[in-house]
């Protein structure tokens, strides 16, 4: 309640600007216009501070001056099988998609959003042709590969960004089996909202290497911010929503609101998830008492299988569980939070349903009850890291954060806000103030520990050289005395890790990772194999921080070099 009252005389203190009105002058129906994020009656007292107030970034909708009408409708992505040698063709176009009856401007590869999963066996090479036809020069990211350093997807760090119409051709190499995705690496922010990302299924040779199941499923979590016209602009110059991301507030399943999937009694089917979201993380369940296990992580199994009853996801992470279900009827797959209310300064529980399975009378063809109830373990070649596991720590990173030119009511709200704030940011609890707060009025850092350095001089971390075969044992800090701290899905790119422990506590079921969410207040030490040699980023998942700088880079030098 002190939040509250804060904001009633702060209220006072200021008289509205006209709010800003950028229309379409080409007359294509979009709304472009600066106009307030939707948010709940609680958060709408709190509007009267920024009324008039708009971001310091030019509003951008997808395909200016092009009617909705006239684009194609985009398809539900499907599944494109490669072999070794292989070459894939991939569009990046505009196209349009009705969500919560609203038809709105999306992107699509091959007509497809999200685009179509792509299905390769391990150690083998395809060839990748991208052509781009969006609006703005972009790249294609294959997040979790351990591919060639030159095809990685960075622009200014290992490739030229893709201009309009042009078309860029990768190899890419798939060395581990499991879940992976491809998305934009360019003004993420915006295309990968829109639909510009797909999934990557790696199959192991070896025909045991996972249970026996009746069905796979692909599951692609996303969520997309829209109000009554459409789709809310985005920052072209910087991101927008920088200081949380942009949460949505229509979630979905393959980009779409209304998953459903049919399934027989008794069937096990293996889920491959992936959280394919600007900034939400979601935690998992599937109602009814439907039992979940355990299998794989970002670049492939746990040392053990176990018995869940939720897993929470973070952008850009994968998890592989297996399910059950043993009884007629529709299961509801939701997302269980505990949300924020910051002008209440309360917490509260919240279910939202994602999907629902049907499962029908029919008993299954194939029963693999027996192998569902087996809890395998697997060897992930684990035993050198924990024989180094006590040493010493080799780097250190600070996630924190820097404000500039902040409209005032913004940093009165901060200095608020900081009382009190969750290990985990499940939801957008202040959607004016993380609005306003664009890429080039805030600055996210990756930063060496520095506790006598003044904030406004801190810079990313420079400076780290390693050797190819090298085990570095890394430490991340998540600052709770910066500027509004948030949890940050931190990716590392060309390498895998392990999440030794968190806040001194030892992990005792290992999985190779490239995305570890750290919480606000949390140490986490990593143990990083360097196997790839190249010039390497290691950035924050969510774009909007990526986009207001928090990444650093590192290089691998070759063995010999």
């Amino acid at each position: 309640m002190r939040l509250a009252a804060f904001v009633v005389g702060l209220a006072l203190c200021f008289t509205p600007a006209a709010a800003q009105q950028v229309s379409d002058p080409t007359g294509s129906g979009d709304s472009l216009v600066w106009r307030m994020p939707p948010s709940s009656p609680n958060m709408q007292m709190l509007m009267a501070p920024f009324m008039g107030i708009v971001p310091d970034v030019t509003p951008f909708l997808p395909g200016p001056g092009v009617d909705v009408l006239t684009l194609s409708e985009a398809t539900v992505g499907g599944l494109v099988r490669l072999a070794d040698g292989d070459t894939l063709r991939l569009e990046a176009t505009l196209l349009r998609r009705e969500i919560d009856g609203r038809m709105i401007k999306v992107y699509g590869f091959n007509g497809q959003s999200p685009g179509p999963t792509i299905r390769v066996p391990q150690h083998s090479t395809i060839i990748v042709q991208f052509t781009n036809r969006i609006d703005f020069p972009t790249t294609l990211r294959w997040h979790g590969v351990r591919l060639d350093n030159q095809f990685d997807g960075v622009p200014g760090q290992t490739q030229s960004p893709v201009r309009v119409g042009e078309t860029y051709t990768a190899e890419v190499y798939f060395p581990d089996a499991g879940a992976f995705w491809y998305h934009p690496h360019q003004r993420g922010h915006i295309a990968q909202e829109l639909g510009l990302y797909g999934a990557i299924i790696v199959d192991s040779p070896d025909l045991d290497y996972y249970s026996s199941a009746n069905l796979e499923e692909t599951l692609l979590l996303d969520d997309v911010l829209l109000d009554d016209l459409g789709i809310l602009p985005f920052g072209f110059e910087a991101p927008v929503q920088a200081l949380m991301g942009r949460f949505g507030n229509v979630l979905l399943i393959n980009g779409q609101p209304d998953y459903r999937r049919s399934v027989n009694k008794g069937d096990v089917v293996r889920l491959f998830l992936t959280d394919a979201s600007n900034t939400r993380p979601f935690n998992l369940r599937i109602e009814g008492g439907v039992r979940m296990k355990l299998v794989g992580g970002d670049l492939g199994k746990f040392e053990r299988e176990e018995w869940i009853s939720s897993v929470i996801i973070a952008p850009g992470q994968r998890y592989i569980v297996e399910v059950m279900f043993e009884e007629e009827g529709e299961f509801a797959l939701t997302n269980r939070i505990t949300a924020v209310d910051h002008f209440l300064g309360e917490f509260e529980y919240q279910v939202d349903t994602l999907g629902i399975f049907e499962v029908s009378s029919r008993p299954t063809d194939f029963d693999y009850s027996a192998q569902f109830e087996t809890l395998r373990t697997y060897d992930g070649g684990f035993d050198e890291v924990r024989a180094q596991a006590g040493r010493p720590v080799d780097e250190e990173l600070v996630l924190s954060l820097r404000i500039g030119a902040l409209p005032l009511p913004v940093i009165r709200m901060l200095e608020m806000d900081t009382l009190y704030y969750p290990p985990v940011e499940f939801n957008d609890a202040m959607p004016m103030m993380n609005w306003l707060s664009t890429g080039m009025n805030v600055l996210w850092l990756m930063h060496d520990p520095a506790p006598d350095v003044d904030p406004r001089d801190l810079g990313p971390a420079t400076g780290w050289r390693f050797r190819q075969g090298d085990l570095v044992k890394i430490r991340l800090f998540n600052d709770p005395d910066s500027w509004h701290p948030m949890s940050h899905p931190l990716h590392l790119h060309g390498q895998r890790f392990v999440v030794l422990e968190q806040d001194g506590v030892p992990s005792s079921n290992l999985v190779w990772r490239d995305t570890v969410l750290v919480p606000v207040g949390s140490t986490v030490d990593l143990m990083v194999e360097m196997s790839n040699p190249g010039s390497w980023m290691f950035n924050c998942q969510i774009p909007e921080h990526l986009g207001a700088g928090m990444s650093m880079s590192f290089v691998v030098q070759p063995t010999g070099a």
